[in-house]
């Protein structure tokens, strides 16, 4: 467990350079659903595979708890402080499936948590740069390194993220709630630029009625219209978080 720990943290530390990232949510008629934060990162494997190699030689198909990882490393969470042991418990309700393949050049995981009522999603960001933070904070390393996508805007206190839903009407609401604080990282943006470029954010939400409206112009439907996908690059989602907020109005 603690080899398996290691190698998530090599690679959320590690440049996400030309990754994809989906935010997936599906969400039943009763109101409880799913979410599922996607990863591929098979251009950066085939970009840094000695690194990798070094770490792990052996294809990975795992599927684990992050109640696990923690169980195992609870010495090291009870020294932080109480704010940072919160952060990671938010962690807990989440799972991971990892495929890793050092010889295809495969790298791709899925976190997902199953929720009773969407208001009850968390930001999944925030709470990545969490676990990043304790494996660093050990180390005496830095958290907040331009290379480490989860330490980066929109994902600190001067940002919120909900989620709501009553049945007939879905939002997802990013805001900005300390704009001195948000351009001071946003302002350091240069070196992310060059390693996200060519990376984008895409949303796939699932709904159990026909949707009848989006308010993103971008937004393209199933043939169903039970879905619909939004993708922004990456950079553009960083550089402003409220680009991807959306209001869906489902038929009746």
């Amino acid at each position: 467990m603690n080899r398996l720990y290691s190698l998530i943290v090599l690679i959320i530390s590690i440049s996400f350079t030309s990754c994809q990232f989906s935010e997936n949510i599906y969400i039943n008629d009763d109101g409880s659903g799913r979410m599922e934060f996607s990863f591929d990162g098979t251009q950066l494997m085939q970009m840094t595979g000695d690194k990798m190699g070094e770490t792990q030689e052996e294809a990975i198909d795992s599927t684990f708890s992050f109640k696990e990882l923690f169980d195992a490393k609870r010495d090291s969470i009870s020294k932080l402080s109480e704010e940072e042991q919160t952060k990671l418990k938010n962690l807990e309700p989440f799972s991971m499936h990892m495929i890793m393949n050092p010889k295809t050049s495969e790298m791709k995981f899925d976190m997902f948590t199953d929720f009773k009522e969407v208001s009850e999603l968390q930001d999944m960001f925030k709470a990545m740069n969490s676990f990043s933070d304790l494996e660093k904070g050990k180390k005496g390393g830095q958290s907040n390194s331009p290379a480490n996508p989860f330490s980066s805007p929109g994902l600190d206190k001067s940002t919120t993220l909900e989620y709501d839903f009553n049945g007939k009407t879905f939002k997802r609401v990013a805001k900005i709630v300390d704009k001195e604080a948000y351009k001071r990282v946003t302002d350091s943006l240069g070196e992310m630029a060059v390693m996200f470029g060519s990376s984008m954010y895409k949303l796939n939400y699932h709904f159990p009625k026909p949707i009848k409206s989006v308010s993103n112009e971008k937004a393209l439907f199933s043939a169903d219209r039970k879905s619909f996908t939004v993708e922004f690059g990456f950079m553009e989602y960083l550089s402003n978080p409220e680009a991807l907020n959306v209001d869906v109005v489902l038929e009746d």
